[in-house]
């Protein structure tokens, strides 16, 4: 006896239903942690849009799941990321001197930074052509896949500084090794603290202030342990892997969606410098305002102190890198990313400060030129 059209339709339906399922079924959701809690902007949009991205650029193959600070900090963020607890994390270089001197190297060179952008273009593009990088990485079992940048920090202190004098005997957090010579030039003591634990140390007087991001009173809420925020632009914080991809997930993946997930990850960077460097300044700077946290205008004997440390300190920064970590011909190194520096803040001027300019721009420049059937294996 013949089917009747009812059960052709229900039997085409079923047909229909299990393909779409299986399609969903192939569909891989990589374990992602961003180490930081949702109002920081490493997480929303750099962790958040991510997951869109990575579902967008790779027609639903791939997308991801957001795991809590409780499964991975930023300070564990390496070893969760080679016991493949997590597939994809954001990874601070600086964190890690001993194990990635070559990228620190150049990310420890943060007052060089006068523009988000042009910071995480001229990165992405030194650590993807960096052999001596990509090499560092390998040993870790990490995959490099785009740098994102903050705005340019300023001084957020339980006492006023307008003057390098301000500055004298104060006991200042710091988030790499430029600024530890900054402050020790200032006659400063620098704390190497992990940035979540700021406001417990600002709170119980174990600081006096710290070196960030003006959005941190927000991401970290702040506004109620600083009273005043010193407006110095003190360079960007640029030592970031983005999205640090683990060898075994990454040797998973097609050429093809290694592809998209470094092209999602190159946008997700650019619209978490969107957020940070640009919205948030504003809703921080309001936000102090309300709190009664004062803005500050740094003094010209202040401006001129850093500045002369800026131009002094690119030599001993190469002179450290060669003694202490062993990374070879450090001054031509330096050189090479401060002509990429220059290259992308007029790459930047020339496309404008628009997150998907730029994340274009990175692209075309960057990594069509890479084959993702051999990179990071």
């Amino acid at each position: 006896m013949m089917p009747s059209p009812l059960v052709k339709t229900l039997a085409i339906a079923a047909t229909v239903g299990s393909l779409a399922l299986a399609s969903h079924a192939q569909a891989r959701d990589l374990r992602l942690a961003p180490g930081v809690p949702p109002a920081h902007p490493a997480h929303t949009p750099l962790y958040t849009d991510f997951v869109d991205l990575l579902q967008s650029e790779s027609d639903g193959r791939l997308g991801g799941r957001i795991l809590g600070t409780e499964v991975a900090s930023l300070g564990n963020m390496r070893n969760a990321i080679r016991s493949g607890l997590v597939e994809s994390g954001l990874l601070l270089p600086a964190y890690f001197p001993a194990d990635l001197p070559e990228i620190n190297l150049v990310g420890d060179m943060a007052l060089l930074g006068t523009n988000s952008y042009a910071m995480a273009g001229a990165m992405t593009e030194y650590i993807a052509t960096c052999e001596a990088c990509q090499e560092e990485l390998k040993r870790l079992g990490i995959v490099y896949t785009s740098s994102h940048s903050t705005d340019t920090y300023q001084i957020l202190t339980t006492t006023p500084v307008r003057t390098a004098d301000d500055l004298r005997g104060l006991r200042l957090r710091v988030g790499g090794p430029q600024y530890s010579r900054w402050a020790e030039s200032m006659s400063a003591t620098p704390a190497s603290i992990p940035v979540g634990e700021t406001f417990e140390s600002l709170s119980q007087g174990v600081i006096d202030g710290t070196v960030a991001s003006i959005a941190d009173i927000i991401s970290f809420r702040l506004e109620d342990v600083v009273s005043h925020v010193t407006m110095h632009d003190l360079g960007t914080f640029h030592s970031t892997i983005s999205h640090a991809v683990g060898q075994n997930a990454w040797q998973a993946l097609s050429p093809e969606d290694r592809e998209a997930l470094v092209r999602a990850s190159t946008k997700a960077s650019a619209l978490a410098i969107q957020r940070w460097a640009y919205e948030m300044i504003e809703e921080s700077k309001a936000l102090a305002d309300e709190h009664g946290i004062e803005i500050i205008e740094p003094s010209d004997d202040l401006l001129a102190a850093s500045q002369a440390f800026a131009e002094e300190d690119i030599e001993r920064a190469a002179e450290l890198a060669e003694r202490r970590h062993g990374v070879s011909d450090a001054r031509n190194k330096l050189d090479r990313f401060i002509g990429l520096v220059d290259k992308w803040n007029a790459i930047v001027e020339e496309v404008g400060e628009d997150p998907e300019a730029v994340a274009d721009a990175i692209n075309r420049k960057v990594w069509d030129s890479v084959d993702f059937a051999t990179y990071g294996t």
